[in-house]
């Protein structure tokens, strides 16, 4: 092989030196641009990432409530108008951490609808708008009555009393299942097991109110049998008194479909003989004893005892009625100023044809 020559070599070394130089700067140059493009990158993404970390749609700006410092938060100068979101902070909802509610860093994530915030102890079974009953102060309901009127079973009487699990009855205590208005619906029980009478041999209506009162206090309150009261006479203990027989609807709520044997053997006055009315409440109460305490239609029939200068007079029947069992006949000139017959002549000397008679009193004075 012939040498080559050693200003040859020179060059050819030269050559390949500047070569190897300019690998290397093209290397480092490409990785500094990489470098470059990720820190600028990185830059962009921290830089987004702290526009959106509350959400693309909340604008406060940053210093409203963090400092330099840090991002920890100093509650005790902290103020955001909560008003303008629309959820008016109030009662409790007041009192209670942010975080509660806003479970992430988007603050509009968190929803306004209670069921949303609130476990639904009552399962869905009263809805799921809670402040129908219930306000942002308190879980109490004040106005459980009001409520049951806007469902169409007002709570009168015993109702008021009861607790709602009296009636809602469920496995927990906090169900309140729609049971309906019907009062079987709670007291079939009851209408099952009634022996006095036995409402299921007598066939009796399932609607309680027909024979009891809702306002009553229980099942034999005052306020029982209210389509006609059992007052003082009335007051009896065993129904089969008037209802004769298993038909309690047969019974006529008529005075003499009870009382035509009082009737018929009343002789003071006899009742029969002066064709006195069979309606006992013509003249009587439900007290006892058959005592008249009242005949309104005296006034308008015969004369003015109830009203005008005899209102007050008399106490009873036989005052002017002083003929055992003829109550045609009657008596002005027993009583008061009408027993003197002279001073009672010397009044009426100007009247032609007077007598000192009851009979001739009631032709002249009016009824």
């Amino acid at each position: 092989m012939h040498a080559i020559p050693v200003i040859l070599m020179e060059k050819i070394n030269n050559q390949r030196f500047k070569n190897q130089n300019s690998i290397k700067t093209d290397s480092q140059t490409g990785r500094m641009k990489n470098i470059l493009l990720l820190i600028v990158i990185q830059l962009l993404t921290m830089r987004g990432y702290g526009q959106n970390t509350h959400g693309e749609n909340f604008k406060l700006d940053c210093k409203a409530c963090h400092t330099s410092k840090g991002w920890e938060i100093d509650m005790r100068q902290f103020y955001y108008n909560h008003d303008s979101t629309g959820f008016v902070l109030e009662g409790e909802h007041k009192k209670t951490d942010c975080k509660n509610c806003h479970k992430s860093l988007v603050f509009n994530e968190a929803k306004s609808t209670c069921a949303l915030c609130h476990t639904d102890v009552h399962n869905m079974s009263v809805g799921n708008d809670c402040a129908r009953c219930h306000n942002s102060s308190s879980w109490l309901v004040d106005y459980i009555p009001e409520l049951h009127e806007q469902n169409g079973f007002p709570l009168t009487g015993v109702h008021t009393r009861l607790s709602c699990v009296d009636c809602h009855k469920s496995e927990t205590t906090l169900r309140w299942n729609r049971i309906g208005n019907e009062c079987v619906s709670c007291h079939r029980s009851v209408y099952e097991t009634s022996t006095l009478p036995n409402h299921v041999q007598l066939g009796f209506s399932t609607d309680c109110t027909e024979c009891h009162e809702p306002i009553s206090n229980g099942w034999g309150s005052p306020n029982f049998h209210y389509f006609f009261p059992l007052t003082l006479g009335h007051n009896v203990k065993d129904c089969k008194q008037c209802h004769k027989t298993n038909d309690y609807k047969t019974t006529s709520s008529e005075c003499i479909s009870c009382h035509l044997e009082n009737y018929n053997n009343a002789i003071s006055p006899n009742h029969k003989v002066l064709g006195f009315g069979t309606n006992c409440f013509d003249c009587h109460t439900t007290e006892l004893g058959w005592v008249a305490t009242k005949y309104p239609q005296h006034d308008g029939q015969y004369f003015q005892i109830n009203s005008g200068n005899h209102e007050g007079q008399w106490s009873a029947c036989t005052d002017c009625h002083t003929t055992v069992n003829n109550y045609k006949a009657f008596s002005c000139v027993i009583c008061h100023e009408h027993s003197n017959q002279a001073d009672l002549a010397k009044k009426h000397e100007n009247e032609n044809n007077y007598t000192f008679d009851s009979n001739a009193c009631y032709k002249c004075h009016p009824k």
